[in-house]
């Protein structure tokens, strides 16, 4: 990029803000993904006040301990399986089912479906919140002789349970999880393989007690369900061999090719130690060949290890999983916006090009950093491409940037990918103002 084209990059003028009931819709606080967990709690509200008001919720031998049992786990279900491989999946291609002639504004709300973690976040709070009132009802029963299941042994095991749930629910909260993301990996891990056993127990002293068939209980069908779910990306856990190139101390580019050629825009979970912690990897499969590749850039301990300590062998598990670059295909023309190692996620849809589309890629001297091969494979797709040179030209104001490519492309939408800060300014800068924008929300 010129001098001159930088410059007039700083200058051009971004439109007016949308009105002002608008734009509030599109504060980050209501973000669909936020919307989606309100929803989940108020369904739940709903659910709670018609059981008061028609007295669901006591029977002649005190509480209902097994309605509440079945409204936790249904919670516990939604929030597990929303978040499989397979389902994330289906959710994508429902989505993207819609063709480019639907209006706009349809088309920019269904390209939101990767903000269904909030489905996820709505279901375990609100399952958490029912499994706290069935405890307090199993003590109740406990406490008064009353039966109905409550014995010692099931009381004992709810309680491990709440114990085992607070701290999850504490360790995945925002400003726990990005600071402590190996500890709330691992409480997640091994707290949840613990929660789901104790479950299971609790399910068979419930049915015990109360004289249950375990063959027709919902409370054991829905825990299969959660068990299958949970278990699937392990059974497909394997250990790959890779080749790895550094164009730099800052950048690997790690080949796979183990008759495996993910679909392009998909992700690939890796590891080093399994059971300790997973990093998924915008896969990049080329047109033509078998085999994907993974950017893994320097951006903390693990991939400072990576980087410095090149593996010959990884761990893979679940299936590739959709990413959120694939709402591109709701769209007529997209503009791609990149920074740093960023480019991993865009590279495998410019490369496919099966939806017009123009990069901004701002990185520090990008051959240097990521090497001729890989610049040169992006401009042979992309010969229109900004790549702007922090080294040389500073810090962009990747709005003004990420606008002029949108306005001069005649683009619907953009997409960044980039780190949390830039990735919501630009969002959110460009949908006050009514363009279409997404990127990674970090709710995983």
């Amino acid at each position: 990029m010129t001098i001159d084209a930088a410059r007039r990059a700083h200058e051009i003028e971004l439109p007016e803000l949308i009105s002002p009931p608008r734009r509030l819709l599109k504060h980050p606080r209501l973000m669909h993904y936020n919307r989606l967990a309100a929803l989940v709690l108020v369904a739940n509200l709903v659910v709670l006040a018609h059981g008061l008001g028609s007295g669901g919720w006591w029977t002649s031998g005190g509480v209902d301990v097994r309605a509440l049992s079945h409204a936790a786990l249904g919670n516990f279900a939604l929030g597990i399986v929303i978040r499989q491989q397979y389902v994330i999946n289906l959710l994508f291609r429902l989505a993207t089912l819609a063709p480019t002639t639907w209006p706009l504004r349809v088309r920019w709300t269904l390209a939101k479906v990767y903000h269904f973690g909030g489905l996820h976040v709505g279901g375990v709070l609100a399952g958490t919140l029912w499994f706290l009132a069935l405890v307090g009802g199993l003590t109740y029963h406990a406490v008064n002789g009353l039966g109905g299941g409550a014995s010692a042994g099931t009381v004992a095991v709810s309680y491990a349970l709440v114990a085992l749930l607070t701290g999850m629910v504490v360790t995945a909260s925002p400003p726990l999880r990005s600071r402590f993301h190996d500890l709330f990996e691992r409480v997640h891990r091994f707290g949840g393989w613990t929660a789901l056993a104790l479950f299971w127990i609790q399910a068979v002293l419930f049915a015990v007690a109360t004289g249950e068939d375990l063959a027709t209980a919902p409370s054991v069908w829905i825990l299969t369900v959660i068990t299958f779910s949970i278990a699937l990306p392990w059974l497909r856990l394997r250990r790959v061999p890779v080749v790895v190139e550094r164009p730099s101390s800052h950048v690997a580019l790690v080949h796979f090719d183990h008759g495996v050629t993910p679909f392009a825009g998909s992700s690939t979970a890796v590891s080093r130690s399994p059971l300790l912690e997973w990093h998924s990897f915008a896969n990049v499969p080329a047109p033509g060949r078998p085999g994907f590749r993974l950017t893994i850039s320097r951006a903390g301990d693990w991939t400072g290890s990576f980087i410095d300590d090149l593996p010959s062998h990884v761990w893979v598990k679940g299936i590739t999983t959709a990413g959120v670059a694939n709402v591109e295909n709701l769209f007529t023309k997209v503009v791609y916006v990149a920074t740093g190692s960023g480019i991993g996620p865009c590279l495998p849809h410019l490369l496919a090009a099966a939806v017009p589309s123009r990069l901004v890629w701002s990185a520090r001297r990008h051959r240097d950093t990521y090497g001729d091969t890989l610049v040169d494979e992006i401009l042979a797709v992309q010969p229109d491409a900004v790549l702007w040179d922090t080294a040389e030209h500073g810090k962009p104001d990747m709005v003004r940037l990420a606008y002029e490519a949108y306005a001069g492309f005649g683009a619907e939408a953009v997409i960044c990918i980039s780190n949390k800060q830039l990735t919501w300014q630009v969002v959110h800068g460009l949908e006050r103002r009514g363009i279409p924008a997404y990127g990674a929300i970090w709710d995983s």
